[in-house]
């Protein structure tokens, strides 16, 4: 390891119980398995494991040691799109379901925490996107507009109220979605995994699955040391960690890095000047910073980086200058902790979700929102896998499209980034 490198989550500081893991017997056979034990998965099993399903969920690493609980632990609402955009998109009916479904995932993730007992740290005082150009602040009161007559009670933000409360420099205004907040998102992970256990899931860390096929009515699925799990059904919930173990899902998606830097705790002093209300902020950037208060009284703030795995401390770079840009009073404060975890987009920039045969169900593409959107997808894989009503899958079933030329994937979105860093550098 370099020196000053690390690889530990702010997260990480926490100390949790064992999680209760059981590993796969050879021939065991279950209703529902689960590949992947991250917010997708767990919900899923904490749901399955409710609804009386025998359920398994194998996962390839440690409840939490991935995406789930690396990310930046910010409860965004809604979907990246618009409301008036989905219904436009795609019609009264579905569009109107999934703006439902969007406005939900935020109050679905606190309403578990509370209604579980999670011992999961949460602040709910909104979320804040940042313009940082006057086009974006047009479509930031766009957007205020469509969920206010939705009910919301949002608040477009002029550049002055921005900077009260941020603290932050630079914008033209933004606004304020009340929905929001934050919350420990390995915390929130590791605790949806015990309580998915307590429901009766059996979960097996450190095995991955190499192969899933279909035996007659069953789903065979296969370990790297040639254990075998039967199953009724399967989904597969490994989103960014995507492999060769459904053809051609890994080609249908783009798997981005998320830096994330933590500083040393701050002065009270500056602790009273950023973020006072405790909002969490992600800007209108084509390349997203978002950043938000974490615990021991540091400040957190995490962004898109380099697609090779870091190495040095430099890989972080582009954070501190985004720190220092956003608060010059704290250009002196060290940076304690860097980390980055795996991140999956799609093209149309909406989840997708796969039924490549039935009883086989794929989903994977958080956007930069994988906590809310995770957490309510899950319990609809379960019901649709159930009834088999596709009214209960908020995005419709579509084949596996892998993205042309996707080989060149970390050529193209390593060029994709520095023009749209350039791009929003200049925009006005």
């Amino acid at each position: 390891m370099v020196a000053g490198y690390q690889a530990k989550s702010v997260w990480a500081e926490r100390t949790f119980a064992p999680l209760a893991s059981h590993a796969l017997k050879t021939g065991e056979k279950v209703d529902l398995a689960i590949v992947g034990g991250g917010i997708l998965g767990l919900s899923s099993a904490l749901h399955a494991a409710r609804s009386g399903l025998s359920v398994r969920v194998l996962e390839a690493a440690n409840v939490g040691d991935r995406a789930s609980g690396l990310n930046g632990g910010q409860v965004i609402p809604g979907l990246k799109y618009d409301p008036d955009w989905l219904l436009q998109h795609f019609g009264e009916k579905r569009g109107e379901s999934l703006v439902r479904f969007g406005a939900s995932l935020a109050d679905g993730v606190f309403d578990l925490i509370a209604r579980e007992n999670l011992d999961v740290p949460v602040e709910r005082a909104g979320w804040i996107q940042a313009a940082h150009s006057e086009t974006a602040l047009r479509a930031a009161e766009q957007r205020a507009k469509q969920w206010t007559a939705r009910g919301v009670s949002a608040k477009l933000l002029s550049a002055v109220d921005v900077n009260r409360l941020t603290g932050a420099r630079g914008y033209h205004g933004g606004w304020l979605d009340p929905r929001g907040g934050a919350i420990q998102p390995l915390a929130y992970t590791r605790e949806l995994a015990r309580v998915a256990v307590d429901a009766g899931a059996r979960i097996a860390e450190n095995t991955r699955i190499t192969a899933i096929k279909r035996d007659n009515s069953e789903w065979v699925l296969t370990t790297t040391d040639g254990r075998s799990l039967h199953a009724k059904g399967v989904i597969v919930a490994t989103n960014a960690y995507a492999d060769a173990l459904i053809p051609g899902l890994a080609r249908t998606l783009l798997p981005l890095h998320s830096f994330q830097i933590a500083t040393a705790p701050l002065s009270d002093a500056l602790l009273a000047s950023i973020l006072p209300d405790g909002q969490v902020v992600s800007d209108s950037r084509r390349i997203v910073i978002y950043y938000r208060k974490g615990p021991g009284g540091r400040m957190l703030l995490g962004g898109r980086g380099s697609m090779a795995d870091p190495t040095d401390p430099k890989a972080w770079a582009h954070l501190e200058h985004a720190f220092k840009r956003l608060y010059p009073a704290l250009s002196n404060v060290p940076i304690e902790k860097r980390w980055y975890g795996r991140i999956a987009m799609t093209l149309d920039h909406l989840p997708h979700v796969h039924e490549p045969d039935a009883g086989l169900l794929v989903a994977a593409g958080c956007q930069g929102r994988g906590i809310g959107l995770m957490t309510g997808l899950g319990p609809r894989l379960v019901d649709y896998f159930v009834s088999r009503d596709p009214e209960l899958l908020p995005f419709p079933p579509t084949p596996i499209r892998p993205i042309l030329f996707h080989a060149f994937r970390n050529v193209g979105i390593g060029a994709a980034i520095a023009w749209y860093r350039l791009v929003d550098m200049l925009e006005k």
